[in-house]
């Protein structure tokens, strides 16, 4: 039995639409499995262990944070900033305090600047791998553990950074603010530094 040109062409149509809504709905956990794979636009690499050898190297890393005007939230470190050598494990406490008398689920986007440095970014221990639940007024620390990959010595175009910054800002989780701040995030133009 042969199918006929007009079906064959409609079987075409339909696989070509199924196929692009297959890919439209895979791209945000493509583009960001690719970004954390390869610290693309910013973004921090997570890794299980510190290397064994660090660097005289110093970089001073700086903590930014904020929180949505829709999460009633305290969120700060508990230092501005931190000296570290390359290959050196630092950590940082985060503080976090729900201002509110209900709870309220909070999720973070993270980045670093300069972008070009999201690649040797390492995050051994973070909060920002889950959402964060607070109840009425609970105060929680949040620690993050990283390193600077020794191989940011090896990448002349790395040469001229001396200065880090984490930026953590929390939005409530499953909002449409939340939604829309993922969507810019992962829409953003890339810059070049």
């Amino acid at each position: 039995m042969s199918i006929n040109k007009n079906t064959r062409v409609l079987i075409l149509v339909f696989g070509g639409v199924f196929i692009m809504g297959a890919l439209a709905f895979a791209s945000v956990p493509l583009y960001d499995a690719f970004c954390r794979i390869t610290g693309f636009g910013g973004t921090p690499q997570i890794s299980d262990s510190v290397p064994s050898e660090t660097s005289d190297r110093k970089i001073t890393v700086r903590f930014n944070t904020d929180t949505s005007e829709n999460l009633p939230w305290s969120f700060k470190p508990e230092k501005r900033h931190v000296n570290v050598n390359v290959g050196q494990q630092g950590l940082i406490n985060f503080i976090a305090q729900n201002k509110s008398n209900q709870p309220r689920t909070g999720t973070a986007i993270y980045n670093v600047t300069p972008l070009k440095a999201g690649k040797y970014f390492q995050k051994t221990q973070c909060f920002c791998f889950d959402e964060q639940t607070l109840t009425p007024n609970q105060r929680m620390n949040m620690p993050v553990a990283f390193y600077i990959d020794p191989s940011i010595m090896e990448d002349e175009s790395m040469e001229d950074v001396s200065s880090i910054t984490l930026s953590y800002t929390f939005f409530e989780s499953e909002t449409k603010e939340l939604d829309a701040a993922l969507e810019a995030f992962y829409n953003a133009p890339v810059i070049d530094e």
